[in-house]
């Protein structure tokens, strides 16, 4: 699941291929900048802010997210595709790599000026250059009654969560989903941790909260619903929480390890 360090790392691999170089063909394949041409722009950077991305030229910033099917392939030219044709939202081409952005939940082409209606309403980059802890406790502990999950999760309180973080970071942190924010003893602490978490596993593919890659260990309790807690052996339980139907996500905890 892309969460802030599948973007950070995507982000990375781009900007190894695009910056600095000139864009001969780009295709974006979205109704509304179907029409879009770049070629001829150098590309300045490109950024990634919580799970959003944004490859940079001058004039224009092309802003995607992942959401949960999306990917961004960095190849060299006439080299096969990975994934069907038909999944392809952008290709960006210099005259050697190719980017393929596939099943891209937001592809959109602005006016560099224009960048902050993407991402202004974000909260401080969990893995930014300009993280700001303390801005991040005070958006998130904003609403004292708010469950501690739904804080964590708000990218406008801070950038880069996911739902398999915040599941796992409360469970490491001793902490029910549901407890209030305001009932938090330390909340920086806790962001603390979970910024931590994200900068270690931004460098590597195969993501981990307990300290083991292996497949079927590295996780403590997403996605582990009627399993045993590693540490205590009581079953995990699953529940949904959000602030209305619609938003509502899956929750993971153990009732004896989490209070």
């Amino acid at each position: 699941m892309p969460e802030g360090d599948t973007v950070w790392r995507t982000a990375h691999h781009l900007r190894e291929v695009l910056a600095g170089h000139e864009l001969v063909r780009t295709d974006f394949r979205v109704p509304d900048f179907a029409t879009v041409d770049l070629a001829g722009e150098i590309v300045d950077d490109v950024v990634s802010h919580g799970k959003h991305l944004l490859i940079q030229t001058p004039r224009h910033s092309i802003h995607s997210h992942l959401k949960m099917e999306g990917a961004w392939h960095v190849q060299r030219l006439d080299t096969p595709w990975r994934r069907p044709g038909h999944s392809a939202r952008a290709v960006l081409e210099t005259d050697e790599w190719q980017c393929i952005g596939y099943s891209l939940g937001i592809l959109e082409v602005l006016d560099r000026d224009d960048e902050q209606s993407a991402v202004g309403y974000l909260g401080p980059d969990l893995l930014g250059p300009d993280w700001d802890l303390d801005e991040a406790v005070r958006r998130a502990g904003a609403d004292p009654a708010r469950p501690v999950f739904l804080a964590l999760l708000d990218q406008r309180n801070l950038a880069g969560f996911g739902n398999e973080y915040v599941n796992e970071l409360l469970f490491i942190m001793g902490l029910l989903p549901t407890r209030p924010v305001g009932e938090v003893p330390d909340l920086s602490r806790v962001i603390s941790r979970g910024q931590r978490m994200l900068d270690v596993n931004k460098s590597r593919i195969e993501r981990s909260f307990t300290g083991s890659t292996r497949r079927g260990e590295d996780r403590w309790v997403y996605n582990r619903e009627r399993a045993r807690c590693r540490r205590c052996g009581t079953r995990i339980r699953e529940g949904t929480l959000g602030d209305s139907p619609t938003t509502e996500r899956n929750i993971f905890w153990c009732p004896h390890c989490q209070t």
